[in-house]
Order: structure tokens, then sequence, then C-alpha cells
């Protein structure tokens, strides 16, 4: 009771600087997800899986030029799907946001794929112009968790491949404690199972071989300890946005506390399959001590997994 006191659920739109748009193809099962910072912010990144699709996460490392991510973009079509980037670029220049080189403004944009050829059509990817129109979707800034953007071809338990998984989607949940907000936005894409660690429940996942039930991916995994073609598409893709004040040194440390959400809840996680991947941003000039605000990310970042999974409509 006294967590739940401390802890109070707001609206992503609270976080001032950060707008999200989302766009989609319904019929491909593909789609983009993008985090616009007005003002910049100061970003860093885990990779915890082995096969990520990624765009510039170099951008976020400490020992590279400090300068402001503009955007940060979760898209499906695996490594096809950076191409949406560009649309994104072409919108923040129209709108003079970008590193100012002297001859161009040059838009700092970071993006990570989920692989989600094998839900709808495998030949439909997110393009320049789907990532140009998740920008404009930012323009009204509504968020909303499922079935949309960067989740539409989302699923989970697919250690036998797409024909026993289930859907799963974006996922988005911001709280404040204090004047410190938090929030998570992440696309739920995993080889493993979802769980709810407060149950301990799986809610997702593997289905049964007669589809009547949930199996469970780490028993099966295990019989499969002389083989090595595990299904390769997933990735789950996450971004915590701050209004604390913390350098992209601490943000990278608060990205990779926020990796004990992955833990709890998707199970096995961060194998060679999968692209994991999470993202951190500051925003704002709150004062917070780093480790209140690590384990305040995990926490965030575990209750939008549940999100994506109970927003997502199954087919």
């Amino acid at each position: 009771m006294e967590r739940k006191k401390l802890l109070q659920e707001i609206q992503l739109t609270k976080i001032e600087g950060l707008r999200i748009g989302n766009a989609q193809d319904q019929e491909a099962g593909t789609g983009v997800t993008v985090l616009i910072f007005d003002h910049g912010a100061k970003v860093g990144v885990d990779v915890s899986g082995g096969g990520p699709a990624s765009r510039e996460t170099h951008l976020c490392s400490p020992v590279t030029a400090d300068n402001p991510i503009n955007a940060i973009v979760l898209s499906g079509g695996s490594a096809y799907g950076l191409a949406a980037s560009g649309g994104v670029m072409r919108y923040l220049e129209e709108h003079g946001i970008g590193y100012e080189t002297g001859f161009a403004r040059v838009p700092l944009v970071c993006q990570s794929c989920i692989y989600d050829l094998g839900y709808g059509r495998a030949d439909v990817r997110p393009d320049e112009a789907m990532g140009y129109a998740a920008c404009v979707d930012a323009e009204k800034n509504v968020p909303v968790c499922g079935n949309v953007g960067a989740g539409t071809g989302a699923t989970v338990g697919k250690l036998y491949g797409m024909g026993r998984s289930m859907k799963a989607g974006l996922g988005i949940h911001a709280v404040t404690v204090g004047n410190l907000q938090m929030a998570a936005v992440v696309v739920v894409n995993a080889l493993g199972d979802i769980y709810n660690p407060k149950t301990g429940q799986i809610i997702a996942g593997l289905c049964t071989e007669d589809g009547t039930g949930l199996a469970d991916t780490c028993q099966e995994i295990y019989k499969l300890s002389q083989r090595r073609d595990l299904f390769t598409g997933n990735t789950t893709i996450g971004v915590i946005i701050t209004n604390g004040r913390f350098s992209k040194a601490e943000m990278n440390k608060i990205a990779s506390m926020t990796r004990n959400a992955y833990a709890r809840c998707i199970y096995p996680v961060g194998t060679l399959a999968d692209g994991d991947t999470i993202y951190a941003a500051s925003v704002g000039e709150v004062e917070a001590d780093i480790n209140m605000a690590g384990t305040l990310a995990a926490e965030v970042m575990a209750e939008a997994i549940i999100k994506a999974v109970y927003a997502a409509q199954q087919d």
C-alpha cells in the first residue's frame, strides 16, 4: 500500500518536451513509433540481445560527443525498418530541429527495430514515408497502447515459430514520485514467455500444440540443448524517459538497471535470437538519486510490458 501512495500514475503527456506518434500498416502488420524531444535529451542505451537492428546507438555512449538526441524511433521491419529514420530526419529538419553544423542542421536520431516480417507481409516494411507520418501524428501527442505503431506486428512465445505464438504490442506506463517523473514505452516482441512479476503467472507466450493453453518456453528450450536453430524473429525494444537531470553516463546506468524489468517479465530473455535494447532519456532538470531512478525505471518498464500484452488484440 505504501508503494502505491508514493507512486502516482500519470499520463505520458505530462512529461514536458516529449511527444509521441505512431504510424502503421495494419494489413501488412508493421509500423513505427517515434519519440520526439523538442529540446533534446541526454540518452543512454543498454543492448542485451544478441541480434539488434539499430541506428546511431553509439551516439548514446558516454565516450562520444555530448550532443542532445532529437528523437528515438522504434519500428518493425527488422533492419529494413531503419529506413523510417530518414522520414523522421526530414520532418525534424523542416521544423528546425537538429544539430547545427554550419552548413546544414542534422537531426540526431537513434532507432531500434523488431523483427515482424513473419507476422504480416514480409515485403512491406516501415519506410521514410511511415517515419514522417509518425512525426505528423506526434503533433497530436496521444499515447496509445496495443496494436499500434511499432507494436502492430509484435508477438511473443516464438520458440516453435509463429504458429504457436501470441500477439503482443506497444505498452506505455508513466508515474511521478514527488517532482520526479518516469515513463516507459516498450514494444514486446520476445522469443520467451511474458510473466506478471506480481503474481508469477504467465500472461502470454508459447501456446500448447492443441492451442488450448500456454506451454512453458523454458521447459521446452531445455529439450533443445543439442540444437541451435532458435526462431530468430524476436526483440523487445523500449525507452525510459525521465524529467530527472542526469548525465549521458548516468543515463547509460539507468538503462542497464531498467534491464531488470526484462528479466522479471520475459523468460527466457536476452538470447542470441533476441535483439533486446533499452534507451534511457533525460529531458528535465529535477534533482534525483540515480539509484532510486534506476530502480523506479525498472518498475515502470515492467508495468509497460504487462500493458503491452493486455492491450494487444489477439487474432
